[in-house]
């Protein structure tokens, strides 16, 4: 029996509100231990990220790639994608966010990503994180300078070809992927690109 007579199970507390105030020190260090993080709900319910489920994202990511090119329902860039978005965000299916090592100290991108995410959210765009812009170029095979740097790739899009719904297999893993890692909180997963 806890001060002003609440009792405790094992593993399962009942408290009224009233008995609350009464606790001593003692007893709201024993109900600290029954508080859980962030971090530590998320560590207990998360599927482990297994090694052939991140290569079956990474392979159908680079399907998908090639296919919506071949489409021609593929757009690059960050200025160009955020037209995209702002004229006519329904048509858009799937969304790329490529950074290196070197890009994560770029404010202007970051700011532009923060902003690409909230608004692929907010219209329920599946988003993703790739971390190799050079391997992304070496897929979509993207024109650049003369110095063979590739063109702005940090943001790519997928749209749809045409009106009716794109029903491509490699979208349709890639949604589910999204979705998986939604369920853990896992809002714009990164994705390792084969290579």
């Amino acid at each position: 029996m806890l001060a002003g007579g609440a009792t405790a199970r094992t593993g399962n507390l009942r408290v009224s509100a009233r008995d609350r105030s009464a606790f001593s020190s003692v007893d709201n260090l024993l109900l600290a231990d029954r508080i859980m993080t962030l971090e530590e709900v998320r560590g207990q319910d998360a599927v482990p990220e297994s090694t052939a489920r991140m290569q079956g994202a990474g392979k159908a990511l680079h399907e998908l790639l090639l296919s919506a090119q071949r489409q021609g329902c593929l757009t690059a860039g960050v200025y160009e994608s955020a037209k995209v978005l702002n004229i006519d965000p329904d048509n858009v299916t799937f969304c790329v966010l490529a950074a290196d090592e070197e890009d994560e100290g770029d404010i202007a991108l970051q700011i532009h990503f923060t902003l690409i995410q909230a608004f692929c959210c907010e219209n329920d765009i599946d988003i993703v994180r790739v971390g190799d812009v050079q391997r992304l170029a070496a897929i979509v095979g993207a024109g650049g300078d003369e110095a063979g740097a590739p063109g702005d790739l940090h943001c790519i899009l997928i749209s749809n070809p045409n009106e009716d719904a794109w029903k491509d297999p490699a979208l349709e893993k890639l949604n589910l992927f999204c979705e998986e890692s939604r369920s853990v909180n896992d809002w714009v997963p990164s994705i390792t690109l084969p290579e």
